[in-house]
């Protein structure tokens, strides 16, 4: 899993790239969007303490609402999060 903290680094996300193996992390982050993204990703939205709020997949140039109680954004390839039965309520383990 790949860690964006910094305001450059979220700001970048995956834009620019054809894929990612695994997932990055933007924290803080309550809200995402795909344009100029050349693949469908999945988005999770994650508490504070990393439980998880919503699930979402997201096609190229959309803008996701944002999740006012969210305070880190999950991003993987569409159909990871299912493989990995990330589902709302459940929790993210980092590290």
């Amino acid at each position: 899993m790949e860690v964006a903290a910094s305001l450059r680094a979220r700001t970048r996300g995956l834009l620019g790239r054809e894929g990612i193996d695994g997932a990055i992390l933007l924290t803080p982050a309550n809200s995402v969007h795909t344009f100029r993204m050349r693949f469908p990703i999945d988005v999770a939205y994650l508490s504070r303490d990393f439980r998880v709020l919503a699930v979402r997949t997201m096609p190229p140039g959309r803008l996701g609402l944002p999740r006012f109680r969210a305070r880190h954004v999950l991003e993987a390839e569409a159909g990871a999060m299912r493989e990995w039965g990330l589902v709302r309520g459940g929790r993210v383990r980092i590290g």
